[in-house]
């Protein structure tokens, strides 16, 4: 499945902040904080390009029954309007996992505790805390599925990174604790609300907490 997971306005404004940071990655910020996790500079590149373009594409894989369907064809969450996809059931929600919000982010997480073995239980310490931080926050919006503020997940990540990674786990305890504290905390988590949306499509990883993931690996590791 293909759709946006912004307007375009905000899919050009998430754009323009990959090339900055492509720019970031040339003076060797970005190098820097994807270094740390076990990354080349190439393949970071490869990483934040394919979760841009990724955010595109949601792969379904299974659909739960749906009470009624939003009629509205756009909605509104945290101040960001999402544009609702086509309706594929009628009387049913197709659940999705997003390429660029969950399958990219999971396979760096996994690159990164590769490289760190030693950072693996923080990491998964740090995941389940930031998971119930971010299930506070999170919330139910209709049409759309769950939605977090982008702000929480990079913020507590950090934090969990800080505390838990030490000086030499810090880098990969922050971006493992935000990306999948972040897809557990708001996405698995509410599950079991999603039949109740009306959404068409409620995508793991894609509109309502794409944001949040895309932002919560780079800032999380450079805050910490």
């Amino acid at each position: 499945m293909f759709f946006a997971p912004f307007v375009f306005i905000y899919a050009l404004i998430l754009f323009l902040v990959g090339a900055i940071l492509f720019a970031l990655l040339e003076i060797d910020v970005i190098h820097y904080a994807f270094s740390s996790l076990g990354l080349p500079p190439e393949a970071a590149m490869i990483a934040l390009l394919a979760s841009l373009l990724g955010s595109y594409v949601n792969i379904p894989v299974t659909r739960v029954r749906c009470e009624q369907m939003h009629p509205a064809p756009m909605v509104r969450s945290f101040g960001i309007p999402y544009r609702l996809p086509a309706r594929v059931h009628v009387d049913a929600t197709v659940i999705a996992v997003n390429v660029g919000g969950a399958i990219v982010p999971v396979l760096v997480s996994v690159i990164a505790l590769a490289h760190a073995p030693k950072a693996i239980w923080p990491a998964l310490i740090g995941a389940a805390v930031v998971a119930l931080v971010v299930n506070r926050f999170a919330r139910p919006i209709p049409g759309l599925g769950i939605a977090t503020p982008m702000l929480i997940p990079p913020l507590a990540a950090a934090l969990a990174g800080y505390l838990l990674g030490g000086s030499a786990h810090a880098a990969p305890v922050a971006y493992v604790s935000g990306v999948l504290g972040t897809l557990v905390g708001a996405d698995l988590l509410n599950l079991g609300k999603v039949g109740s949306l009306g959404a068409p499509v409620a995508s793991i990883g894609g509109a309502g907490t794409f944001d949040g993931i895309f932002l919560t690996g780079i800032v999380a590791v450079l805050l910490a």
